[in-house]
């Protein structure tokens, strides 16, 4: 089984870098005293015998001051996103040990809000809050009850929370005659253990919601650029019976969209995505659709503006359409095999449906309007009526 990963997170000079050594067993991280922190970059410890099944990551400290504090939080986005290459999986987060000066007495709650924001993109990985420096036996309870009502009022990672596990990761002098003995690490490294494999499968689902949320994003400007086009051919004047001229718009957005899912180019892919663009323009729905929107009653704008709207809507509801068919087939839900389906997905997606909620919508347009204020009102339409994958 391949080592998970730990990511320690919290305060600069809350003792991080000092538990890290004490779990490894070694004077891997750097130690320093005060406040202001030893780590100025993400560091990954690995152990070096197979007692420890984790990796470690040590992060920068989060320090007084807006700025100091978005360099340590997108320090952890960009190796989260970086996680989401192939030659970086190994990276992944499995569990968070969110660390807290026992000392202090509080937990305050900016700092747990700038462990959310960093760690946003594992929003399901288990968290262990590690209450550092945790010499006084009598003040833990009150410090985990503390912990634990903390994270009861976050929306997010605050169900995440598994354990508060006070410690102390190295000897502390008290006076000539008493002395903090070390305590509390054989319990994290028992726990940390147990929640690997919970880990494992929540950072392997968090991981992939966020190359799907990606593949989204990236899809839908696409479908923003081919609408745009789609506008400027449809306000040509010309009759819109030759809408056929949409076609080549239709097919870039369709197969830069198939691009982003990893939609192959073998025989079976071309006639699934063959089978989508011959719904569009030239399709008898697309062709209802045009003769419906051309009807509203009570609409009065010119041809070339109507007839721009009917060709952004036509376009934006093939790529949204397509969007939802390409994530099934990446999903596993469905097949290039499934023409029909397919068919019958887009096609639902350019029904007079959309001019249920058209009139509201085009009435805020006048016959004087650019391009970018139809390309506004056409992606609004398509938002209320077509909706995104997510909404499917």
């Amino acid at each position: 089984m391949k080592r998970g990963n730990v990511l320690v997170i919290g305060n600069s000079g809350v003792g991080k870098s000092t538990l890290i050594n004490a779990v490894l067993g070694d004077e891997k991280a750097k130690t320093g005293w005060g406040t202001t922190g030893t780590t100025n970059r993400l560091e990954l410890y690995e152990p070096e015998n197979d007692e420890i099944p984790f990796r470690i990551i040590d992060t920068i400290g989060f320090q007084p001051g807006i700025l100091q504090q978005q360099r340590a939080i997108q320090a952890v986005k960009k190796w989260s996103k970086e996680c989401a290459k192939k030659a970086h999986e190994d990276n992944q987060i499995n569990v968070i040990w969110f660390c807290v000066e026992g000392t202090s007495r509080k937990l305050f709650p900016e700092t747990i809000k700038n462990m959310i924001r960093a760690a946003s993109m594992w929003a399901s990985v288990p968290v262990v809050v590690v209450i550092t420096k945790s010499y006084s036996v009598p003040e833990r309870e009150q410090n985990i009850e503390l912990v634990h009502n903390a994270f009861a009022a976050q929306k997010r990672h605050g169900g995440n929370l598994r354990k508060v596990i006070p410690v102390v990761a190295a000897p502390y002098v008290l006076n000539e005659n008493a002395f903090a003995a070390p305590d509390g690490i054989s319990e994290l490294i028992e726990t940390t253990n147990s929640l690997m494999p919970e880990g494992f499968k929540t950072a392997e689902k968090d991981l992939s919601k966020f190359i799907l949320n990606r593949k989204r994003f990236l899809s839908q400007s696409v479908v923003t650029t081919a609408t745009a086009a789609g506008v400027v051919v449809g306000a040509v004047p010309i009759p819109f019976s030759d809408a056929v001229l949409l076609t080549p718009t239709e097919i870039a957005e369709v197969n830069a969209i198939a691009k982003i899912y990893g939609i192959g180019k073998d025989e079976k892919s071309k006639q699934f995505l063959k089978s989508i663009v011959e719904v569009g323009t030239v399709g008898t729905a697309a062709k209802a659709l045009i003769s419906a929107l051309k009807a509203i009653p009570g609409i009065n704008l010119g041809a070339s503006v109507i007839n721009a709207v009917i060709a952004g809507v036509i376009v934006a509801g093939l790529g949204e359409g397509s969007i939802y068919a390409f994530e099934q087939v990446y999903l596993g839900n469905k097949s290039i095999n499934d023409i029909d389906w397919v068919k019958k997905l887009i096609e639902s997606k350019l029904s007079i449906a959309v001019v249920e909620k058209a009139k509201p919508i085009l009435e805020k347009l006048k016959d004087s309007s650019d391009s970018k204020a139809i390309l506004k009102t056409v992606l609004e339409l398509i938002a209320t009526v077509v909706g995104k994958p997510d909404k499917q």
